[in-house]
């Protein structure tokens, strides 16, 4: 275990150096950096926005769910305070479409979510812990978005917004918030960031009511590690020295809480926005790197293209001079180093290795359903919750309500929740 703490140390070092050294460009750079950044924290948390679901409905805690939601309000705040003095459609502001895309995506996305117990960030993190359940819905989550690619390319039903306002028109469609508040003395921040604020707060009414409905019917039985991050060891100041193993705990080892996640998640947000002037997406990569494995078995770039209705350019490109392919590596180097730093990769990983047949094929079937519905709904819970939430987009709020809806008929199809007598 010593080992592989010091081999985590190394890798952070190793990270620094040869992502600068190898890699093409700064903002290659910087987004594998952002991605290692994304890992840690979503892998040190021990959070995940499809975990804030499913693990309401199989624990009855909706704790993560509570601090996600408090991290929208938070991070569309800030983005506001950004775009307040600026032009908006300077900016690639993730505005997506309302249509019945959005709906049945949200829908497919979230029954395919639970069944899969990941998202598509959270099956790259899951990939050093659960290595055979996350490859199983790496490669059908690819499989579904590669599949949807052409569909998402071409159908009106997906790419016509029902409503559309101003400046959601220059960004091919959708609302845009604060076109909805022009009066209100703030050139429609202020109301937009209220409105968003309501709905966070009802969004967090509910899951306080549904967690007391499981408490009182004696079906609450709580998350272990939400437990264990409550009541973690505070680290005495008084008692500091650099160099002992109590402070390389709290330093590298001991698990972050929901909100000191969600604040790093916030800020990783604001930096990648700032500098990127976009959102933060993780399921197309997985489509476009499902069709570079395809071009190991002989498939062209140019035949890749014409079926998903994309630039052959989009498959040709080199993994590690892709931007969204580098990001995403990053989070799977991000989780890694936290894990062998705490000295829990190796446990972890062997953990994972062995599945029974039906459950793989359990896991692919969610996969390939969550991955479709990314294509329809134009993004995942980062690129269609998040993202549009984040950016002042209603989208990302119709998006959250039948993401849910379609996890909750997942669940009650396929999972029973225990008695905790």
């Amino acid at each position: 275990m010593k080992a592989e703490k010091v081999m985590g140390l190394i890798g952070f070092i190793l990270v620094l150096i040869l992502g600068n050294v190898l890699l093409k460009t700064d903002m290659l750079y910087f987004r594998l950096l952002m991605g290692v950044g994304f890992g840690y924290t979503l892998s040190r948390a021990y959070t995940g926005f499809a975990g804030s679901v499913y693990r309401a409905y199989r624990t009855g805690s909706t704790k993560l769910m509570r601090a996600m939601n408090a991290m929208f309000f938070v991070t569309s705040l800030v983005v506001a305070a950004i775009l307040f003095r600026s032009d908006p459609t300077s900016y690639k502001l993730w505005i997506n479409p309302i249509n019945m895309g959005l709906i049945v995506g949200a829908f497919l996305f979230g029954f395919g979510m639970c069944i899969a117990m990941c998202c598509a960030t959270g099956v790259l993190t899951t990939l050093a812990s659960s290595f055979t359940r996350a490859l199983v819905v790496i490669v059908f989550f690819g499989l579904g978005v590669l599949l949807g690619f052409p569909i998402q390319n071409s159908m009106g039903w997906v790419k016509n917004s029902w409503i559309t306002s101003p400046t959601g028109a220059m960004s091919g469609g959708g609302v845009f918030l604060p076109d909805l508040f022009k009066w209100d003395g703030l050139n429609g921040y202020l109301g937009a960031v209220l409105l968003i604020g309501l709905f966070s707060s009802i969004v967090i009414f509910i899951s306080y009511q549904y967690e007391k409905k499981r408490k009182l019917s004696n079906t609450y039985i709580g998350n272990p590690m939400e437990m264990e991050q409550e009541n973690r060891k505070k680290f005495d100041a008084a008692s500091f020295k650099l160099f002992n193993a109590e402070t390389y705990e709290h330093i590298f080892v001991k698990p972050w809480t929901l909100i000191e996640g969600a604040i790093i998640l916030t800020i990783l947000f604001t930096i990648l926005f700032s500098v990127t002037k976009a959102g933060w997406g993780a399921s197309t990569p997985h489509g476009i790197f499902m069709g570079k494995l395809l071009m190991l078995f002989g498939v062209s770039p140019e035949t890749l293209a014409n079926f998903t209705k994309m630039p052959a350019t989009a498959y040709s490109t080199p993994f590690f001079q892709n931007e969204g392919l580098v990001q995403n590596f990053g989070i799977v180097v991000g989780t890694i180093l936290y894990l062998m730093t705490a000295g829990k990769f190796v446990k972890s990983f062997k953990s994972g290795l062995r599945i029974p047949v039906r459950e793989a094929l359990f896991y692919g079937f969610g996969g390939i359903t969550m991955g479709l519905g990314t294509r329809l709904a134009n993004g995942c819970n980062v690129g269609a919750l998040y993202s549009p939430i984040a950016e002042l987009s209603l989208s990302g709020w119709i998006f959250l309500v039948f993401m849910v809806l379609g996890a909750i008929v997942s669940e009650k199809m396929f999972f029973k929740f225990p008695s905790s007598k």
